[in-house]
Order: structure tokens, then C-alpha cells, then sequence
């Protein structure tokens, strides 16, 4: 397969395209768009979107956040997936049974976004925690370390079962700071030895499993004196050598309030691919976006892994899956558990 590039991915501001949006998508800096409730209507109207997207350019990675819980982007025509952390619950309750049900949510969640004909949702969370961080709170699935390990590894599998990649987050682990990055700048005063026995077990034990990680806009004084987003150090010695990480890294969300710290868009933007991200994300900030772009066409040609391996491996259609035994036996399920 053709390596695809495009280093960029951006939002989009409503449930149709705008004509300024298909221009930018035709970028050949522009490579993915991530979708956000703003953009969805219903069940049809996110098919056809995305229908539209795939009509600019084919080979667009098309990402969401639906990870259940207070973040699941498309409700209307889709089952209600519950915050992770009830499962965590469970595995911690009855491990066999409770990773019974992460992998049949992985699968689950996965396939009902591949059906719409997007690539990913960018999940799972693998941060330790549960009442501290204002950000993470249950969107995480235990603060016990263990029970987090065994829940993503079959949640994983469900992932992959479905046909789509997988993207860990956010690394080293936003689940020992309170403040939320996306209107402040976290400062983690944890020492590399307290991150190793807690946050960075899922990454020690998972790596070679994950399709994708993405860091976290957090600084560690006592390890690095960069934000993890922006470090080489964090990027390359510690996920790709010290635990021999080979997929993709996103960054996250360059207009958060956290990213302030590498300067202007095109700063932002600079000193994450020199870090090693290989694709960066701006969203809610079309200006932004623009500086980057322009920061791009400026580079010409840049290294970065491609990512052909985050996109779908499959598409099932809507009407397979809402008849398929499986499918209805888990949305049972998942209705006498959490309602």
C-alpha cells in the first residue's frame, strides 16, 4: 500500500462541510479529521458526512473520541457505552467476567464507529485513577494498575477483533495531576521511579499491543523539563526504547490551554514532530490550523511514520451488525447491567 502522509489532522465546524473545510481537506498537509458532537445530527446524517469526506480524499484517517461515559460524541442511533471505569468495577469483582465484557465493549464500541466508516475512536484511556484528576476521573479504569492493565488488554482485543486500531492514552499517565490540560498547564512533581510502579505499567506491559499512544500535555520537572508532548526525551527514549513502542504517536489537541507552553501553532507544531509525534492535532482553532498547514508547506517533504496502519481493516454495514446475535446480546447485557 502507498505510505499515506499528511502530518496534520483538524476538526470540522458543523454537521456539513463547508466549502473552505474541502478545500482544506484537499491538503495534501491535511491528513485526518476528528469529529466532534458538533458535527453529528443522527446515525444517517454522520454516514453521509463521512461519506463526503471520503469523496475529497480517500485515504483520510477519520477519527472520535467515543469512549463512553461523559465522552461518547455520537448518542442518537448508537448504544450508550458506559464510563470505563464500571467495567474496571467488574474486572476488579470477577476478572474473568469483567474482561469478558471489556472485550465485548471494545468490539462493540469499534463496530459501531467503523459502520459509520470512520477509522478510529481514539481509545482506550490507560491513565490510573479514579476521583483525582478533573479530566480523567472514570474515564479511566481503575486506579489500581493491575486492574487497568487487564481491562485494556482485552478491551484491546475487542478493538482489533473489529478491525480497528487502537491509540492509548495519554502518556506517561494523566491520572496523578488534578488540573485539566485542557484549560491549564499540569505540573507532575512524581519522580520516574513513582511513574514506573503506577502510571507507566500499561505502557510496560502493552506496548507491543498498541497501534497508537497518545502523550499527554503534562510536564514532569523531576524527569524532563519539556511537556511530555514536546520531549524527545519522553517520546523516543522512554515509549519507543525504554519500552520498545513501534506504532504511531498523536499529539493531543494543540490548541489545549497545556500546549501554551511550545509557543504559537507553528511552534507547537515544530517542536512536537521534532519530539517524535507523527501526526499532529489542532481543533477548535481554524486559525491555528492554518499556521501550521503553512508551516508545513514550508518544510516540504518531512520524515514521519505513515499511517496507513490506523486505518479500518474493515467496514461492517449497519444492518449486519444490528441483526448479528452477538451484537444484540451484548446491548442486552450492557441494559440489565448499568440500564
Amino acid at each position: 500500500m502507498f505510505p499515506l502522509k499528511g502530518q496534520l489532522m483538524i476538526d470540522l465546524a458543523g454537521a456539513n462541510l463547508q466549502r473552505e473545510e474541502r478545500e482544506l481537506l484537499s491538503n495534501s498537509n491535511v491528513g485526518g479529521v476528528i469529529l466532534f458532537a458538533r458535527n453529528f445530527i443522527d446515525q444517517t446524517q454522520i454516514c453521509d458526512l463521512v461519506r463526503q469526506i471520503r469523496n475529497i480524499k480517500s485515504q483520510l484517517l477519520i477519527a472520535v473520541d467515543q469512549e463512553g461515559g461523559r465522552v461518547q460524541r455520537f448518542k442518537q442511533g448508537f448504544t450508550r457505552l458506559p464510563a470505563i471505569q464500571r467495567l474496571g468495577d467488574l474486572v476488579h469483582e470477577d476478572k474473568n467476567r469483567g474482561m469478558s465484557l471489556c472485550h465485548d465493549l471494545g468490539w462493540l464500541m469499534s463496530s459501531e464507529i467503523l459502520a459509520c466508516g470512520i477509522d478510529i475512536s481514539f481509545a482506550p484511556v490507560v491513565d490510573i485513577d479514579r476521583r483525582f484528576s478533573k479530566v480523567i476521573g472514570d474515564r479511566a479504569f481503575s486506579d489500581d494498575p493491575d486492574v487497568v492493565v487487564s481491562a485494556t488488554d482485552a478491551y484491546i482485543d475487542g478493538m482489533h477483533e473489529a478491525g480497528m486500531a487502537v491509540t492509548a492514552k495519554h502518556f506517561p499517565g494523566h491520572g496523578g495531576v488534578e488540573a485539566d490540560s485542557h484549560h491549564e498547564a499540569p505540573i507532575d512533581q512524581r519522580t520516574l521511579a513513582e511513574l514506573q510502579s503506577r502510571d507507566l505499567k500499561p505502557y510496560e506491559s502493552l506496548a507491543s499491543k498498541f497501534d497508537a499512544v497518545m502523550p499527554a500535555h503534562i510536564t514532569f520537572p523531576k524527569i524532563d523539563s519539556e511537556s511530555v508532548g514536546f520531549s524527545s526525551y519522553w517520546l523516543n527514549n522512554v515509549l519507543r526504547i525504554n519500552y520498545g513502542f513501534q506504532g504511531l504517536i498523536f499529539s493531543d489537541d494543540l490548541s489545549m490551554m497545556a500546549a501554551n507552553v511550545a509557543g504559537t501553532y507553528k511552534d507547537r507544531a515544530r517542536s512536537a514532530l521534532i519530539a517524535g509525534c507523527d501526526m499532529v492535532l489542532v481543533c477548535n482553532n481554524r486559525k491555528g490550523a492554518l499556521e501550521v498547514v503553512d508551516y508545513l508547506e514550508s518544510l516540504g517533504s518531512i520524515e514521519s511514520r505513515p499511517h496507513n496502519s490506523m486505518m479500518a481493516r474493515k467496514f461492517p454495514s449497519w444492518s449486519s451488525l444490528k441483526e448479528s446475535k452477538r451484537y444484540l446480546e451484548i446491548v442486552k447485557t450492557l441494559r440489565e447491567l448499568f440500564g
